[in-house]
């Protein structure tokens, strides 16, 4: 069986991929999330998938909270809509590191959990995946997790654990474009 490092953005986006995944490889969690904002959304995010990662069966593995490395790859983007070049950045700078925390640690295989969101375009999360595999040696397993209800099986499945649901993707660009929208509601 090969053994996966499986880039977790948060714990409700893991429950239908790791569901999916165990039965085909032996699956490690990598939490590596440096975008997201502020330092107690991400050990909210945290402190979730910790423990739905006992829940599951998993091995976790927390990567570093490189802030400052993050917001020096979007300078100049701040202003760009969820699921712009930003995001773009983001996703490469996430799988990247997945690659070499795989490389360095003998991992045969890479994915992420992001593509489960109805939000993210997953042929372009699968093309930067593709690209950063093939540079740092390792396969990359190509998906399209929200295909046959998986974004509405991991809803059930995250409320069936009682797993905190944040309402914005993680970084404070988004943040604050979720909280426009929820302004905007109220009027």
């Amino acid at each position: 069986m090969k053994r996966m490092l499986l880039h977790i953005c948060c714990a409700p986006c893991s429950t239908y991929v790791i569901e999916v995944l165990k039965p085909i490889y032996e699956v490690t969690g990598f939490f590596y999330n440096p975008n997201i904002h502020p330092r107690s959304q991400y050990k909210l995010r945290l402190e979730e998938m910790v423990r739905y990662a006992k829940i599951a069966g998993i091995n976790l593995i927390i990567g570093e909270y490189d802030v400052k490395r993050w917001f020096d790859l979007v300078r100049g983007l701040e202003d760009e809509p969820e699921g712009g070049r930003r995001c773009l950045v983001c996703y490469r700078m996430r799988l990247e590191r997945t690659a070499q925390y795989a490389v360095d640690h003998g991992f045969d295989i890479i994915t992420t959990t992001l593509s489960i969101s109805p939000h993210k375009k997953a042929d372009r999360i699968n093309s930067i995946g593709m690209e950063v595999a093939d540079r740092y040696g390792v396969e990359f397993l190509q998906a399209d997790f929200k295909k046959k209800g998986g974004f509405q099986k991991s809803v059930i499945m995250s409320k069936r654990y009682n797993l905190y649901r944040q309402d914005y993707c993680g970084c404070i660009f988004s943040l604050r474009e979720a909280e426009r929208r929820r302004r905007k509601r109220r009027r």
